[in-house]
């Protein structure tokens, strides 16, 4: 096992969605080779500057290259000893339940327990029929194979059948998780109420990737996952579990942030072309300017999240080369981070969880179980 490092009460990190797209200051177009590399070197630079979260996506379709997350997160677990490698997302819809129950797991072993997920039902229809599914059924597809897949890392031997696939009899996955615990559950979403519902329902984490959407959507997911959260018996509104993405782009001068990043931003395949910078930045999370000005939008979150537990930042995408990217990372791991660290930690109430790892995992399960052993020893006498 890796030494023993405190569990932050809110993790930060940076998630990828890997997209290959050309610098439009030079015209130059990655390989797909550099920009897997890429990748993975921003990873490593997390780790290095003390991030606690790297997070890659899941995509099938050009311009995007990480489709495999479990291979890319293994090759990096071998070069990491403390960053929580997660995805953002793994599609819950177009993958089977047992190749996921089965990957993670082995995942778990090799990163000695440094791994959780999210789950999500991805935006690009083209895939669904790609992998023999339609996705009228992505809300039921989500569900049905989300419940499929807790129970095959819940229970040793399951019986089970449903709609989408074929019916198991007796059946095992293997490895089993480390430890008997499951990796950490996020559900993300941007817009749909049922894919907050799952996460409520099951008591597992919430992450909204409010980087498109104006703040008061966010709002309302949010509350509608905790208060959902509440209503299904797991705590209380404010202790539920709750991730939000973001995206950021700084130089120590503001105006030398803004013009840098103005190209990038006109001509990036998922935003350009539409609103001018300024009114994106105003109606959304993204935030282009200095440190300071990062760490005080950042800090605003809380005004509509509430107190949460991850906040993960999307650094690499729209063209910027990577000695850029890693310009950024080196500002957001020594001038950001440990600013919104002492200030997420200044007025959290105690009754707010810390963000969830393997440990505090294992903690519980072990803790649950001793009071089970009291509760029968106590029945015996």
């Amino acid at each position: 096992m890796p030494p023993e490092k405190t569990a932050p009460s809110t993790q930060f990190g940076v998630f990828t969605v890997g997209d290959v797209t050309p610098d439009p200051t030079t015209g130059r177009t990655p390989s797909e080779r550099e920009r897997i590399k890429a990748m993975v070197a921003i990873a490593l630079k997390a780790e290095e500057v003390g991030l606690d979260v790297f997070a890659t996506g899941e995509h099938h379709n050009p311009p995007f290259v990480p489709s495999s997350p479990t291979t890319m997160l293994g090759y990096i677990a071998a070069r990491t000893q403390n960053l929580v490698l997660s995805t953002s997302t793994t599609l819950i819809t177009t993958n089977d339940p047992v190749k996921i129950a089965e990957d993670f797991a082995m995942l778990q072993h090799l990163a000695d327990g440094r791994v959780d997920l999210m789950m999500g039902r991805g935006n690009t229809g083209p895939v669904y029929p790609w992998f023999g599914k339609d996705i009228r059924e992505g809300i039921d597809l989500a569900v049905e194979n989300y419940a499929l897949l807790r129970r095959l890392w819940r229970e040793d031997v399951v019986d089970w059948e449903g709609k989408f696939r074929t019916p198991l009899q007796g059946f095992t996955s293997t490895p089993r998780p480390l430890d008997g615990v499951a990796p950490f559950v996020w559900h993300g979403s941007i817009r749909s109420p049922e894919i907050a519902e799952q996460a409520a329902y099951y008591g597992d984490g919430f992450f909204h990737n409010n980087i498109f959407w104006p703040m008061g959507h966010t709002r309302r997911m949010i509350e509608l996952y905790r208060n959902r959260y509440a209503h299904y018996g797991h705590g209380t509104p404010e202790q539920a579990i709750v991730g939000l993405g973001g995206q950021v782009f700084m130089r120590r001068n503001s105006q030398d942030a803004v013009r840098e990043f103005r190209p990038y931003f006109d001509n990036a395949p998922v935003y350009g072309h539409g609103p001018s910078l300024e009114e994106f930045t105003a109606q959304t999370p993204l935030t282009v300017g200095s440190p300071q000005q990062v760490i005080e939008r950042t800090l605003s979150f809380r005004e509509y999240a509430g107190d949460y537990q991850r906040q993960l930042f999307l650094m690499d995408h729209a063209g910027l080369p990577l000695k850029t990217v890693l310009e950024q990372l080196d500002l957001l791991g020594e001038e950001v981070v440990p600013v919104l660290r002492e200030e997420f930690a200044k007025n959290r109430p105690a009754q707010v969880p810390d963000a969830p790892d393997h440990r505090s995992l294992l903690a519980a399960k072990n803790a649950q179980a001793a009071r089970g052993t009291d509760a029968k020893e106590e029945s015996t006498v």
